[in-house]
């Protein structure tokens, strides 16, 4: 799966929370149904676990600013929820840690 264009596709099509303060809501209010981490996530709890409040979590290799880049956005992106895929196959990443 091209994970650059999954998450595009989710990002116009789906529902999805930027940010770790949100994605960290998100996850505690059951609403995500996956989270993506960037290497470089302030936050060690959501790197080290493979699930953050039962909700998956999909580590990406890249830094924060590779990630805001592979969503097509101008800003770095540390952590995002996703919500609804929207017609994006996103939801099948594996989340291993």
């Amino acid at each position: 799966m091209d994970l650059a264009h999954a998450l595009k596709v989710a990002l116009q099509t789906g529902k999805v929370k930027v940010g770790l303060t949100e994605t960290i809501e998100s996850a505690r209010t059951k609403k995500a149904r996956l989270i993506i981490v960037a290497r470089s996530c302030p936050e060690k709890k959501l790197v080290s676990e493979r699930f953050y409040e039962k909700v998956p979590v999909y580590h990406y290799e890249g830094s924060a600013i590779e990630l805001g880049a592979a969503c097509g956005r101008p800003f770095p992106i540390s952590a995002l929820a996703i919500l609804e895929p929207g017609s994006s196959a996103i939801l099948s990443l594996q989340t291993g840690g």
